[in-house]
């Protein structure tokens, strides 16, 4: 059997302090990482490529490099260890992933020939393949996103997709995601304690997730919504989903560098103003989950990072546009539950819900 290596990515967010909670949030999943990586028993190796300190002395520690380019830095590493099958996993990602659940894929990868095994061929967080000179093969990538299709289209590996549920599917991109670990029982020990050292408020959340219970509830759901999000949603609930699906891959098309980004949600709320726009949503449902990036891209609002953070956290008094302030206001004041986050929120992060929802009943937790 080949030899595997993790490779994990470790970057920064900084800039603010709500963009360094999350970042913190990305190092103890790290360590996670590295500590079931590690306990699983597969791995000849576990390499931390970073600007950060090092957390674990059994790990090697390489510095991310400056000017920082991806996919030359990753193949750096290869060829410099010698790495037949490279395992790679973005530092915040994937916090819901077991150790027998990497030993499996371990596993699955060592036995494989010119394979690249993903979850999620447009926008991967993990990426393991086999060889690992097919790096050689391909044009290296600015950022992870488009590695696996350059590894199947210019290096002809075969592609295998990792189901769509939480454990692969969800990744931490935003506050509202550290509040849904909170929740979740399968984080790690680093990631539980760095949590709680926060104290985050999840009774809104709290709120939201117990209708996935209730046959008699309705929960909105708005944004970049994937089918299979939907699916289950549908299929793992006792609640009704009412669903507004708009502009997925708005970044991948660049319609948002052309301005051509529009919701019908922005529309209504164009002609309404935000304190009706939420009463309208509790009309339509007893919780609603929303996707702001579609209805901040909608108005042409160039937010800054700390702005969308904040306003994932409800903290309006913090936040410096007046549009973005206001909405995030209205929206703490409504008669409902609204949970405001990215498209982690309406896509792993949903599926990661349906399962904290699932073991609130059951108190068992399964694997992926």
């Amino acid at each position: 059997m080949a030899k595997v290596h993790a490779i994990l990515f470790l970057g920064g967010i900084g800039g603010s302090p709500v963009a360094e909670m999350v970042a913190g949030c990305h190092r103890a999943i790290a360590q996670d990482t590295i500590e079931r990586a590690q306990q699983a028993g597969i791995f000849d190796g576990v390499i931390l490529v970073t600007n950060g300190g090092q957390p674990d002395p059994s790990v090697v520690v390489e510095p991310s490099g400056r000017p920082f380019h991806f996919g030359k830095r990753l193949k750096e590493i290869i060829d410099k260890y010698d790495i037949e099958t490279p395992f790679y996993i973005g530092g915040g990602s994937i916090p819901l992933l077991s150790s027998n659940e990497l030993r499996a894929l371990g596993q699955q990868l060592s036995s494989s020939k010119d394979t690249v095994i993903t979850n999620n061929p447009f926008s991967a967080d993990l990426v393991a393949f086999t060889p690992g000179k097919a790096i050689g093969a391909i044009k290296l990538p600015a950022t992870d996103n488009p590695l696996v299709q350059l590894l199947v289209r210019q290096a002809n590996l075969s592609e295998i997709s990792l189901p769509h549920t939480a454990c692969y599917q969800f990744d931490v991109d935003t506050p509202t995601d550290l509040l849904i670990l909170k929740l979740h029982p399968g984080i790690g020990r680093h990631t539980r304690a760095y949590l709680e050292g926060l104290h985050l408020d999840t009774s809104h959340l709290e709120q939201a997730v117990r209708l996935f219970t209730n046959g008699d509830a309705q929960v909105l759901v708005a944004g970049r919504v994937g089918s299979h999000v939907w699916s289950q949603l549908e299929r793992e609930t006792s609640c009704r989903v009412r669903m507004l699906s708009e502009e997925r891959s708005l970044h991948a098309d660049e319609r948002d560098q052309r301005g051509e980004v529009c919701t019908i949600l922005g529309f209504y709320l164009e002609q309404v103003g935000a304190e009706r726009f939420f009463e309208t949503l509790a009309q339509l449902g007893h919780a609603a989950f929303i996707d702001t990036r579609v209805l901040f891209t909608h108005f042409g609002l160039n937010l800054s990072l700390a702005d969308r953070f904040y306003s994932d956290l409800g903290q309006y008094d913090k936040i410096d546009n007046p549009f973005a302030r206001e909405f995030t206001q209205k929206a703490l004041e409504a008669p409902i539950p609204i949970i405001l986050g990215g498209h982690s929120l309406v896509s792993g992060g949903l599926l990661a819900l349906i399962e904290v929802a699932r073991l609130g009943q059951s108190g068992e937790k399964q694997g992926c």
